[in-house]
């Protein structure tokens, strides 16, 4: 006998399709929404009808946003001819994050994984060389992480703007800070290695 009421059953298959969220989770989540008063469920309820309704992307760099251009792309104070390459709008907010960078983001939404059917037409590649022409772009600086899809995506990239009057960069990779050295991989350490500057801030 199936002791879990329909609806609940439902919500937790719902949780359970999210990213990072096993069947255990989804089922604590889910309980713990029950146990809640039911005008919270219905104020979460309506704010996920909202992302939908309320979000799109925008045109100019594929941001989630409820203008268009958003609120990055539309800032007179940010470069436009200096944009920033990432895989998902999650790395956009890391980078952010730091306040460090202060020209504009193009989001590609995916890597390249021809072993998932993922080439250059299912991600925003076309749209970048269109912008990079179109924004008369000084430097475009190659923020995809270090994975295999991300290095073959950052060296797609690189080719495809190699004929083109743009600088292109690639965030530098090393040792994170807090780390014992002893403790990296060969592949870190080689990246340490060729990204080193010396003490005044300069590249090798």
């Amino acid at each position: 006998m199936d002791v879990v009421p329909p609806p609940l059953a439902r919500l937790i298959t719902d949780l359970n399709r999210l990213p990072g969220i096993g069947k255990k989770t989804a089922t604590r989540l889910a309980l713990h929404l029950l146990r809640r008063p039911a005008v919270e469920a219905q104020t979460l309820g309506r704010d996920l009808v909202d992302l939908h309704q309320s979000i799109g992307l925008c045109g100019n760099c594929f941001a989630f946003s409820e203008s268009d251009p958003c609120r990055i792309c539309a800032d007179a104070r940010r470069d436009p001819q200096l944009v920033c390459v990432v895989e998902e709008p999650a790395d956009l907010m890391a980078i952010e994050k730091t306040g460090a960078f202060k020209g504009q983001y193009h989001i590609l939404h995916g890597v390249l994984s021809p072993m998932d059917g993922i080439g250059p037409e299912e991600i925003k590649v076309q749209a970048l060389l269109q912008r990079v022409r179109r924004q008369q772009v000084r430097e475009v600086l190659i923020a995809t992480s270090s994975t295999v899809p991300g290095e073959a995506t950052a060296s797609y990239l690189v080719d495809k703007l190699s004929g083109m009057e743009v600088r292109v960069t690639r965030l530098a990779c090393g040792i994170p800070m807090g780390m014992d050295i002893k403790y990296a991989d060969e592949l870190t350490l080689e990246r340490a290695i060729d990204a080193r500057n010396d003490a005044g801030g300069r590249t090798k």
